[in-house]
C-alpha cells in the first residue's frame, strides 16, 4: 500500500506521516517513510527544481514506494508533488501492479501555510530569492478526488492524524 501525502509546503504533510508512522508501528507495521526533503538530500542530490527535475523527484519517490509496496510494506509518501498528472501517473502504476494507492490532500490555504513557514521558504519566495516555489510562482494543483482530504488548518495536530489514520483503516 502507498499512502501519498500531497500539499503546499508547510500544509502538515511531514507532521501527518510521522503521526500516522508512529499509529501503525504501534499496530506492528513498520512503514517506509519517503519524504521529500529527506528524498532530495539522500538519492536525489543531483537534482534541482526545474520542471523536469522535480518530475525526477517525483517518479523517484514513486519508484521506491512501488517496490516497497510489492515486498509488502507500507510506503508513507510525503511530498508536494504540485501537479496531477505526476500523481497520477503513480496511481496508474499502482493499479497496473494492483498495489492500494491512497491520495491524501492534505488541504491547507496558502496564507496558513505562509504564516507557519517553518523553515522561511516562503518569504525567500516572495523576496525572489526562491523562483518558481509552489503556490507562489509555481502552480499546485490540488487533487480531483483524493481518498482523503485532511484540512490541517480546522483540526489539532492529534485529530488530523487521527482522521487519517482512521480513513486509511478504513480503506484497506
Amino acid at each position: 500500500m502507498i499512502i501519498w501525502l500531497t500539499g503546499l509546503s508547510g500544509a502538515g504533510k511531514s507532521t501527518l506521516a510521522d503521526g500516522l508512522a508512529a499509529k501503525l508501528k504501534a499496530e506492528g507495521v513498520q512503514p517506509l517513510m519517503i519524504d521529500g526533503d529527506g528524498l532530495r538530500e539522500e538519492l536525489s542530490r543531483d537534482l534541482g527544481f526545474s520542471a523536469e527535475d522535480r518530475m525526477e523527484n517525483i517518479r523517484r519517490a514513486g519508484a521506491i514506494a512501488l517496490l516497497a509496496a510489492r515486498s509488502g510494506i507500507t510506503s508513507i509518501c510525503s511530498l508536494i508533488s504540485p501537479l496531477r498528472s505526476e500523481r497520477e501517473a503513480i496511481r496508474g502504476l499502482c493499479q497496473a501492479r494492483d498495489v492500494a494507492f491512497i491520495e491524501v490532500y492534505v488541504s491547507t490555504p496558502l496564507s496558513t501555510c505562509e504564516g507557519r513557514d517553518p523553515k522561511g521558504l516562503y518569504k525567500k519566495a516572495r523576496a525572489g530569492m526562491i523562483p518558481k516555489f509552489t503556490g507562489i510562482d509555481s502552480p499546485y494543483e490540488p487533487p480531483l478526488h483524493p481518498e482523503l482530504v485532511i484540512p490541517t488548518h480546522e483540526l489539532t495536530i492529534e485529530e488530523a492524524v487521527r482522521r487519517l489514520h482512521s480513513g486509511v483503516k478504513n480503506l484497506e
